[in-house]
């Protein structure tokens, strides 16, 4: 394979479920970054562009009719150019960015654009159509995440149970104390919140401008996290899912809204767009579990990408696993052998903090993992997540 370099990535700010980003329309905001990418890059001749890739779980909205291709046409990308939209649910960004890699690896492709877009705010209801002529049932599903229009052949087997219940699951299976997943939420918050105080992620942001009767608003920094949870507070929170249970919305991620995009490359668009390398792809790994134990599905992908490269979990100095649930974030850094407080996972938080617009994560883990290698001057860095329905990714790179 070709060597596959990561030149440039921007996000948006992740907004609250009917936060700041609510009322921009998904298309739009997935329009942000790539539009920012090209103002980033002069030298970069975006009619040369082979793909741009994005992840989208929902595409039942505004971000149906392909959101990548609809994208790339507001942000100023020439029709030319075109665009695919994956969908691996959580994993989709994540799945982008190595189905670019590949490419690009392979030969097929020179330059991509791949990135994610999840605007879970502006999730629309969906209603099936009549299973008889003259038929008045009527079902409306919310698609803001989980099931809808079930298999019932799928759930006699499998089961379908939701994202919480799947948490509880996997703190049941593997011993994950609600103790321990308030403590692991407390930090996430905190790292977030010294993060966010050093200005790290203003240098992985761009602006969303908000349009409004009163002029305009400019959108600059993320709205998830809650800089003044304490362990009490977070011991105080009902769990939600299973009587008794163990999960709360202060151990799990959120409902976002969010957008990020990266440019990557072969070593002869380097040259011909004067492009600056910045990490390399090493690989991508998928691997598949039970459904009611989905959180899990970063373990066997990791050690699918790290037997396929020859490497163990020391050789990362920088992990990105995103934080789903804290009871699932727990299983699997204990299964690969990390310490619970390691403080080379998720350095500057993760989900619980920062949220999780589910076609963006992906994108951003790479994006954040990179960027916490170059300040910290690391070699080599992971980007690994779960995935609904069970499932896993992950993504191993190294700085240039």
């Amino acid at each position: 394979m070709r060597p596959v370099y990561i030149c440039d990535a921007v996000r948006t700010p992740i907004g609250r479920y009917g936060g700041a980003l609510a009322g921009i329309r998904t298309d739009d905001l997935a329009a942000v970054p790539l539009r920012a990418l090209l103002e980033r890059n002069p030298g970069l001749d975006a009619a040369r562009i082979d793909e741009v890739l994005y992840g989208c779980a929902n595409q039942a909205g505004e971000d149906n009719r392909n959101v990548a291709r609809m994208a790339l046409l507001l942000s100023g990308v020439p029709a030319s150019v075109p665009g695919v939209t994956l969908n691996r649910l959580c994993a989709s960004g994540l799945d982008a960015v190595g189905t670019a890699a590949r490419a690009i690896g392979a030969g097929e492709m020179e330059l991509a654009v791949a990135g994610g877009v999840e605007s879970m705010s502006r999730a629309p209801f969906v209603m099936g159509k009549a299973d008889s002529a003259f038929s008045r049932n009527a079902e409306i599903y919310d698609t803001t995440i989980g099931w809808r229009f079930v298999n019932p052949l799928l759930k006699a087997q499998y089961g379908v149970d939701s994202m919480p219940e799947t948490a509880e699951n996997v703190a049941s299976d593997f011993i994950v104390s609600r103790a321990d997943q308030d403590a692991f939420a407390l930090r996430s918050q905190q790292r977030a919140r010294h993060a966010q105080a050093a200005g790290y992620f203003a240098e992985e942001i761009v602006p969303v401008r908000i349009p409004g009767k009163m002029g305009e608003t400019l959108v600059t920094t993320d709205e998830h996290p809650r800089p003044d949870t304490t362990i009490e507070m977070l011991a105080k929170l009902k769990a939600a899912f299973r009587t008794p249970g163990s999960v709360t919305a202060g151990n799990a991620s959120g409902v976002n809204d969010g957008a990020a995009a990266l440019i990557l490359a072969s070593e002869s668009a380097l040259k011909a767009h004067n492009l600056k390398p910045r990490g390399r792809v090493l690989g991508m790994a998928s691997a598949a579990v039970p459904p009611r134990v989905m959180g899990i599905g970063p373990v066997p992908a990791t050690r699918k990408l790290m037997e396929r490269l020859g490497l163990s979990i020391t050789n990362f100095d920088a992990i990105e696993l995103n934080e789903a649930f804290a009871s699932q974030a727990l299983a699997c850094l204990r299964e690969l052998g990390v310490a619970d407080d390691a403080t080379h996972i998720n350095p500057n938080g993760g989900a619980i903090a920062l949220g999780h617009p589910l076609g963006m994560s992906g994108a951003r883990l790479v994006l954040t993992v990179l960027h916490q290698l170059e300040k910290s001057q690391g070699h080599r860095g992971l980007a690994t997540m779960c995935v609904g329905v069970g499932q896993g990714v992950a993504v191993a790179l190294e700085r240039v």
